[in-house]
This record gives C-alpha cells, sequence and structure tokens, in this order.
C-alpha cells in the first residue's frame, strides 16, 4: 500500500518508519517543500520525499500530522474518495482557541472530516507519542503488545486501519465514530497512556466530555 504523509515531524517520521518495515511505501511532505527534507531521505531508509500535492496524490491513504491550526490547508480536492487517518491534537496554546472545541460541541476528527467532505476520515495515531510508536511496536500475540484507539463514521475505512495497525505492532480497539473521538483527545485518560486492549477500553470508557486530567496525569 502507498501512504503519503502531510507533516514530516515526529510522528509522519515514525510512522514512516513503521509502514515501511511493513512493507508499505511511504512519501513524505511538509509545507515548506521536500527541498528542507533531506534529513529525512538519510533518516528512514525507503522512504520518499515531495510537495504535499504529491503525497497526497501518492498516498492510497493518507495521513495529517500537522498542528490542528493548519488543518483547513489540508488540500480537499486532492484527497477526494481517500482514506485519511487524522492525528491532530488541540492544543489551544500553539492552535489558538478554536471555540467549538473550547464548548466540547465538536470533535478535532469531525471538523478535519467536514473540510474533507468527500474523504473517509479515521482518528488514530493522536493519542502516542512518536518515541513510543518506534519503541512500544511488537509482533502479533506479544504478552506486552500495546492497543491504540481509532474512531471512524466509515466501517470499511475503519477495518483498513486496523488491519494496517496490526501489521506495524498495534492492537487496535475501535471507540466509535468520530463524534466519540473526544474520548482519546488530549487531557482524556486513554491519551498518550501504555494500555493494552483491555486496559485501553477502560480508560476510553472512563473519560468524560467536559472533564480534562491534569497534564501531569498524561504524557504530553
Amino acid at each position: 500500500m502507498r501512504i503519503g504523509i502531510i507533516g514530516a515531524g515526529f510522528i509522519g517520521r515514525a510512522v514512516a518508519q513503521l509502514v515501511i518495515a511493513a512493507g508499505h511505501e511511504a512519501m513524505l511532505s511538509n509545507s515548506r517543500g521536500p527541498q528542507t527534507m533531506s534529513s529525512v531521505r538519510s533518516g528512514i531508509p525507503g522512504s520518499q520525499v515531495g510537495t504535499i500535492e504529491d503525497a497526497a496524490q501518492f498516498g492510497e491513504v493518507v495521513l495529517v500530522a500537522i498542528p490542528l491550526e493548519h488543518y483547513r490547508s489540508v488540500p480537499a480536492r486532492w484527497l477526494e474518495g481517500k482514506t485519511v487517518l487524522d492525528a491532530n491534537n488541540y492544543y489551544p496554546e500553539r492552535d489558538g482557541h478554536i471555540a467549538a472545541l473550547d464548548r466540547f460541541e465538536t470533535t478535532t476528527s469531525r471538523l478535519l472530516a467536514e473540510h474533507l467532505p468527500h474523504s473517509s476520515v479515521v482518528k488514530v495515531f493522536n493519542a502516542i507519542l512518536a518515541q513510543d510508536l518506534v519503541q512500544d511496536a511488537r509482533p502479533k500475540a506479544a504478552p506486552d503488545r500495546r492497543a491504540l484507539p481509532i474512531a471512524a463514521d466509515d466501517p470499511a475505512a475503519k477495518a483498513l486501519v486496523i488491519k494496517l495497525l496490526d501489521e506495524i505492532g498495534f492492537d487496535a480497539v475501535d471507540a466509535g465514530s468520530l463524534d466519540e473521538s473526544w474520548r482519546f483527545e488530549r487531557a482524556k485518560p486513554a491519551y498518550c497512556i501504555p494500555l493494552d486492549k483491555e486496559g485501553l477500553k477502560v480508560a476510553l470508557a472512563a473519560a468524560h466530555r467536559q472533564v480534562e486530567l491534569p497534564e501531569g496525569s498524561w504524557r504530553r
């Protein structure tokens, strides 16, 4: 499978490393252009780099891993008909305040899905640190295999991502639709905490919409 990645930061690079190791192809991009990504080529053997348009058109699946404040810059017309993986998180001090999120009226992934009405958005990779993505990947049936939460409205897209997670070393827990993805957003019990499938299910169920845990209780 070809996986395009919009955002060549820590999460984008970690996902590229894992999917290439699993036998897929990956192309990374950023807003500054491929000429700024020589370290990606050298640091991730087998990776490709391109413009955002290149990565969007290259990928059968496209990961969006950029600061949430820039989600409207994602090129909707190049992602029509594709599965889009949303790794974004809302940090008001970085992204500026977004009123609908502050009022708990929507989710970060719902905002992206509304911007990409002809794509199938899957919330994934937002609730794990980049270094943990690489360090915590385990073979199937490993006793200490970590689980990651996902959410989507499209069952086929969700099944595709569950399969991809399994291939790169993680179990998956279905947290429901995009409207339920708040359960593993920033400052919730499942956010960036290493858990197995049963532990993750408990953490997702324990989340309260308008309750944010203090920063010391989750890993930023």
